[in-house]
């Protein structure tokens, strides 16, 4: 909704009908002492309609999760049975549930803060005042003011009509929009597609019919996404192994290797834990809410968080001219008078027209600003502009008292085809300009047939601003593979200059959507070769993103007006201008407050960040998952002792992953964003845990057959653990690609930290690693290089055999 001030209710002038936008004086509204009652009461439209998640439901979702039910229960047995370094893990759990807990409040705190600079403000009517006030604040009774583009946003019964058109198809289902007389309900949920009026409060709060849907539509929300299915696959698959192989641990260290409990125990945990990638799901979540917070300092609102994924997996971009390559604004360039038409009569004409509209838009206010309106001319109907149509009009009485009929729109929908006059249109649209007819109908203007057989009066010639930025954006989406549409309801050769002007490749074929096929697989091969389209209506829009999703496009939607919120709802992404309709606001996913075309590739620079780096540390994880696996499953069978205490994987899991991946996971990556992620991350994972694996249990058997004497298994394990740690340093090594001085420096100083740990005496004794002659360890050090250069030509291999 555009910003108004308040303004008195004016009194109805005299012999002026109440469709031309005067506002009837007995519909006053509230007054304030009826206002401070009704909230005494309790009847106010407390919805909590907010873009994120309580702060208790954060808390809940990150710390009340099935992995840190295990790792606790786990964590409460090592606590039990000692020592405290063997629960080490507990403590990097605690920490890691923190730092997700952090960033989502931080990432709430901006969603929050942009949804109050985003909301809807609707146009209360109290003491005969009408004023913007926030939707909370609306109390029973209330008298709300609608235009073009408002949503309504509680249930009521229709007071004032004037021409008022409403869109219920978000509830009902029902395309074609329903005129609304007073006395007629009104559903929240519901939106103005033309015309204007006002209605009473019937019912608020929650018990309005749309409130609920509202509610959980507008939530923040972390589902709908590919990444986070994937991992919740994943995770289920690894719980599934966790049972058996826990309790294959357990019998085997104590009825077969008679171990003592607590060591048994150790054992167990120190094969269990590893298993548990506990670190991807905090890194996603914290990842997404890292870019919501770097993109709110851009003024962009995520409504939903997998959007900033989605957008970056789109190849199609649907874009409305108006809004969006254009500013909002419009400038009068030339008015041509038709045959011999008086031009300081047409200025009047249209300077009528003009007061005749309360909520005109950016076409109709370009013109009141060059032809204000003068004394003398009445306006008893009007008939608001309506995207369906392409025209409005008024029945206007002059100076003269001579009453007529006059139609302002599309010329090529007005005038019938072969008039002399579209040659001359074709000629200005080719130019880029936007041009309107003034016609005189013979008609009614409550007649379907006005617009038919009206006599053209003058051309009215309005000059567009382009978006200074546009230009790059679409330059970007073409280097990026991404396909833009233009769709508009405006002349298709005008938009084809537009965006001629603007470089889009195409642009010199436009196409006229009124020719286009219905069939939807002949509509979505004329979509896949054109890039404009011009005259195109509010459900066409809807049905060319259908279209376009039947041939397996990934398809975003950009828009700001109320002919856009169909397609904007159906589309797998919709952007919405933050100064477009509270309708678009509504079901966009993405609102660009900003009003910034240019801010879209700093979105899709986002979702490809996450995208790409969730995917590179979900394979570190995953490889530590299946070489826990791979070890628990052979040292069963061998019948010996798990090689490894919980405190030695702690220390492993640290550095090769769980550090590494944090940096990894919030570095700037410009990957293109590619499907198929458990598949892409396990064709990784799968070969690398075995090789680590395999290379870690051979040093483990070679170790046991070298050492003997009551240290033989502290010696045993910590040649183990060289090898293991070797050979996932190289799998962070390969991760980190492409390199960077940054991204050497965190390979490099991992393995430094783990010098550290080997050379100092009180780390030797608190990890139990001491390294025991110098046959052994070489050994562990030529069967970790083996197990690089094999993991390397896997890799290799891998990547050509099988391209992502």
């Amino acid at each position: 909704m555009t910003q108004r001030a308040k303004t008195e209710v004016e009194e109805p002038e005299p012999g002026r009908h109440s469709d031309c936008g005067a506002v009837e004086a007995a519909h006053r509204g509230l007054s304030a002492a009826e206002v401070a009652e009704r909230v005494a009461r309790g009847e106010v439209n407390d919805v909590p309609v907010r873009s994120s998640r309580s702060t208790a439901e954060i808390v809940r979702s990150n710390v009340f999760t099935r992995f840190n039910a295990i790792i606790g229960v786990l964590f409460v047995i090592i606590l039990i049975v000692g020592p405290i370094q063997d629960g080490l893990f507990g403590f990097v759990i605690v920490a890691n549930t923190g730092i997700g807990i952090i960033q989502e409040l931080r990432a709430k705190k901006t969603l929050d803060s942009l949804a109050v600079v985003g909301e809807a403000r609707p146009t209360v009517r109290r003491d005969g005042v009408a004023a913007e006030i926030a939707t909370s604040e609306v109390v029973l009774g209330d008298v709300i003011e609608l235009g073009p583009g408002d949503k309504v946003i509680v249930d009521g019964e229709v007071l004032e009509s004037d021409s008022l058109e409403i869109d219920e198809s978000l509830l009902t289902g029902e395309a074609d929009p329903v005129v609304k007389k007073p006395g007629e309900p009104m559903m929240s949920g519901s939106f103005v597609v033309a015309g204007g009026g006002a209605f009473t409060a019937t019912k608020v709060g929650r018990e309005a019919y749309a409130a609920q849907l509202a509610e959980e539509a507008s939530r923040f929300t972390l589902v709908h996404s590919e990444l986070r299915t994937g991992i919740s696959k994943i995770l289920k698959y690894v719980t599934w192994m966790m049972v058996p192989t826990a309790i294959g641990l357990i019998l085997s260290h104590l009825f077969t290797l008679n171990m003592a409990g607590p060591e048994a125990v150790r054992r167990m945990v120190g094969g269990i834990v590893p298993m548990i990638p506990e670190g991807l799901v905090l890194l996603t979540s914290v990842a997404f809410a890292i870019g919501v917070v770097r993109l709110g300092r851009k003024q962009c609102l995520v409504q939903e968080l997998p959007a900033i994924e989605g957008l970056a997996r789109v190849d199609v971009v649907c874009l409305d001219k108006t809004g969006t390559l254009t500013e909002g604004g419009m400038d009068v360039s030339e008015l041509r008078p038709l045959g011999d038409s008086d031009p300081v009569y047409i200025q009047q004409v249209l300077g009528a027209l003009g007061e005749s509209d309360p909520r005109p838009n950016p076409s109709l206010q370009a013109i009141i600003d060059s032809y204000p309106a003068v004394g003398g001319w009445r306006c008893t109907e009007s008939l608001p502009f309506s995207s369906a149509r392409k025209y409005s009009g008024a029945a206007l009485n002059g100076p003269d008292g001579e009453s007529a009929t006059w139609l302002l729109g599309a010329p090529d929908v007005l005038l019938p085809a072969g008039d002399p006059a579209l040659a001359e249109i074709d000629e200005l649209n080719a130019q880029g300009l936007r041009v309107l007819l003034l016609a005189r109908s013979a008609k009614e203007l409550d007649d379907p047939e006005v617009g038919r057989d009206v006599r053209a009066t003058a051309l009215v010639v309005l000059e567009q601003r382009l978006r200074p930025d546009a230009a790059d954006t679409l330059r970007y989406f073409a280097e990026q593979g991404v396909q833009a549409k233009v769709i508009s309801g405006d002349n298709a050769v005008s938009v084809g200059a537009v965006a001629g002007q603007l470089g889009l490749p195409g642009a010199d074929a436009p196409v006229d959507a009124r020719r286009l096929p219905a069939d939807q697989e002949e509509m979505a091969k004329v979509l896949e070769q054109g890039a404009v389209f011009g005259r195109v209506t509010p459900q066409q829009k809807r049905d060319m993103v259908a279209a376009l999703q039947s041939r397996g496009h990934n398809v975003a939607m950009t828009g700001d007006g109320v002919n856009d919120v169909l397609a904007l709802k159906d589309a797998d992404i919709g952007v919405s201008m933050g100064s477009g309709s509270e309708a678009t606001r509504a079901v966009a996913q993405i609102v660009l407050l900003n009003n910034s075309f240019a801010t879209l590739p700093s979105v899709v620079a986002e979702g490809r960040r996450v995208i790409g780096n969730i995917t590179r540390v979900a394979t570190l994880f995953l490889t530590k998952t299946v070489y826990s696996v791979l070890l628990a499953i052979l040292v069963a069978c061998w019948q010996i002792p798990y090689p490894y205490l919980p405190r030695h994987l702690t220390l492993l899991s640290t550095l090769t992953i769980g550090i590494p991946a944090f940096f990894l996971a919030l570095a700037p990556n410009r990957e293109r964003a590619r499907p198929h992620f458990v598949k892409r991350v396990m064709r990784y994972a799968i070969p690398s845990g075995l090789i680590a694996g395999i290379a870690a249990f051979v040093t483990y058997l070679l170790a046991r057959s070298y050492y003997t004497g009551p240290d033989a298994l502290a010696a045993e394990t910590s040649a183990a653990t060289l090898t293991l740690f070797l050979t996932s340093m190289w799998v962070l090594a390969i991760i980190a690609r492409p390199y960077s001085w940054w991204r050497i420096g965190l390979v490099l100083s991992m393995g430094l930290a783990f010098l550290v740990v080997l050379v100092t005496p009180w780390l030797q004794s608190f990890f139990e690693l001491k390294l025991v002659g110098t046959t052994m360890p070489w050994t562990a050090v030529g069967i970790a290089v083996a197990a690089a250069a094999l993991l390397e030509a896997v890799w290799r291999f891998v990547g050509r055999k099988f391209p992502a």
